[in-house]
């Protein structure tokens, strides 16, 4: 699928680049003729994102792209320090981030904030409720940032995926695993995606196709959410 001049004239801030969509997401935006500010820095820090929102300046598209350690673990052996882990690598982040770059968006009456989520917090899963809360407080959120942005030309959106090929979730390592081959027979697609197609889905939220919509959770899992 050609994608070029999408996003031309277009500064796009992707966060975490390196890890989980960042490289794909990367890739496609630069291809599709953004102008890519593609950081890597540890976004859970204090003062981090309010340091990479005076180096970066002006952004038209922010994409949160937030990964965690998600350990598998049963509620009633979930730690304290576990349990704020998550919030602290996805979530707390995420509303600095909206926080910091927000007011620049508001004032010029454009901007799309594209979240990249889980299809965990759309499906009950036993074992990862830390990460799963996590997730969905993600998605919360984008809901109400969405209603809110929206009178200002400013849309908020958010990816919730899974069985997507990433550096994080799902290498090549995990993929020949007895334990990955079971989960993947809950997926009616067979099969996972590529980096490259999720980062499609990313671009359709940035892009002017998707004017309309704000507030929304796009579900991208091959049929495992329905």
């Amino acid at each position: 699928m050609k994608v070029t001049a999408r996003l031309a004239g277009r500064r796009a801030l992707i966060t975490a680049s390196s890890r989980f969509m960042g490289p794909a997401i990367s890739a496609l935006f630069a291809e599709a003729g953004a102008d890519v500010v593609a950081d890597d820095r540890d976004l859970s820090q204090t003062g981090a994102v309010e340091a990479l929102a005076a180096e970066t300046g002006r952004i038209d598209v922010l994409v949160a792209n937030l990964a965690g350690v998600n350990p598998k673990t049963a509620v009633v052996e979930t730690t304290d320090a576990g349990w704020h882990a998550q919030f602290d690598d996805m979530v707390h982040p995420l509303m600095r981030l909206v926080r910091a770059f927000a007011p620049a968006m508001i004032e010029r009456r454009r901007g799309k904030i594209v979240v990249i989520g889980s299809a965990s917090a759309l499906r009950g899963m036993p074992d990862w409720s830390a990460y799963s809360a996590a997730r969905g407080a993600q998605l919360a959120f984008v809901r109400a940032v969405g209603a809110e942005l929206a009178p200002n030309n400013v849309q908020v959106n958010a990816v919730a995926q899974s069985f997507v090929e990433n550096p994080d979730y799902f290498p090549p390592a995990y993929q020949a695993t007895d334990e990955f081959r079971a989960r993947l027979a809950s997926v009616p697609a067979g099969r996972l995606a590529s980096g490259r197609e999720a980062a499609l889905a990313a671009l359709f939220l940035a892009s002017e196709e998707s004017n309309f919509l704000t507030g929304q959770t796009l579900p991208f899992a091959g049929g495992w959410i329905t």
